[in-house]
């Protein structure tokens, strides 16, 4: 059995591709390597470079492989970003679904796993979120996961394109072993941020507002391992080829930590003082997210192995310590 991990190259795609590897599946990677790492692949899998939005390169892919499912990790991701550059977003996310669905129907391909976002729910009515709630986004990252969402739904409809949907929280950490970790140019995520100023890379960190409803004023946000929601994309595919129907997943710790409370964490697990100072708030920033992952944990059998925020930061500063330079430094 091939699986093909679009977006493989980057941050959750190659931890995906590294334990389907450990694993013993035959693992298929496309990217075009615009904010991916070929040095973050396992060896083992099976490298095409190109552009998920060209299709004759896709024909191709599809053509010389035989494919039994697809792991989609392939999208923009920056919340400022997209409100800034809403169509780069819609191009890239949107229109890539519209032709990896398009191209894998031609196949006759009829899996899918899709990496959504907890950003579809927008501004949660309550926490913690569960898969029923409200999907009103507020920013173009959100809508543009949202509406490959529904286009799998409707290719399920039209097609018989069976999908599951992972929404995950924030995610962070790095291989045990310091080998593959985050490396974003520039990088936006907190938690590798937060790092960089305790590696000495960065003087300071910014904290975007002080003043949301939460406890100490800033975002709360759930927080995942790279390595379980690799488990959970695993899972989630294995649902799928055992004849289940379409469905949609959170995946999160269903703990909630704020910004400052990241930092008091990441300065105990690293014994270094960390800088702070408070900016504005960024446009499209939801105050708290935070997820109802029982769904997962009961249909998809996903048994978080490290649901610990002290544990993310420990791998993610294991990483951090012997890559510095991320994926430039190998």
């Amino acid at each position: 059995m091939s699986v093909l991990v679009v977006g493989g190259a980057g941050y959750i795609g190659s931890h995906t591709v590294d334990w389907l590897c450990e694993k013993n599946y035959d693992v298929v990677v496309i990217d075009n390597l615009s904010t991916g790492h070929k040095e973050s692949l396992n060896k083992k899998a099976k490298f095409y470079e190109g552009d998920l939005r060209d299709k004759s390169f896709m024909r191709k892919v599809f053509k010389d492989e035989t494919i039994d499912g697809v792991i989609h990790c392939a999208a923009f991701s920056i919340v400022p970003e997209s409100m800034k550059e809403p169509l780069k977003y819609y191009d890239n996310n949107t229109y890539g679904m519209n032709v990896l669905l398009e191209i894998m129907n031609e196949f006759g391909v009829k899996f899918i796993v899709f990496s959504s976002t907890a950003a579809t729910y927008g501004e949660p009515k309550q926490v913690p979120i569960k898969e029923t709630d409200p999907q009103v986004p507020t920013n173009p990252y959100g809508e543009t996961k949202l509406a490959m969402e529904k286009m799998m739904h409707w290719s399920d409809i039209a097609y018989g394109m069976k999908f599951v949907a992972l929404r995950y929280f924030n995610v962070g950490g790095a291989k045990e072993d310091g080998s593959i970790g985050e490396d974003h140019q520039p990088e936006t995520h907190l938690t590798p941020i937060v790092l960089q100023v305790a590696h000495g890379t960065r003087d300071e960190l910014t904290i975007f507002g002080d003043d949301y409803d939460t406890p100490d004023g800033t975002n709360v946000r759930d927080y995942v391992h790279v390595l379980d929601l690799a488990e959970a994309h695993r899972l989630a595919l294995e649902y799928l080829l055992s004849g289940n129907e379409s469905n949609a997943f959170n995946l999160g710790s269903s703990t909630g930590f704020s910004n400052l409370q990241i930092v008091q964490a990441a300065r105990e697990v690293t014994g270094k003082d960390i800088p702070t100072k408070i900016g504005d708030r960024r446009p499209g920033d939801p105050s708290t997210l935070i997820a109802d992952s029982t769904k997962a944990r009961t249909i998809l059998n996903w048994n978080p192995q490290y649901d610990d925020v002290k544990k993310i930061i420990k791998d993610a500063w294991t990483w951090e310590t012997k890559n510095p330079q991320g994926y430039s430094d190998k």
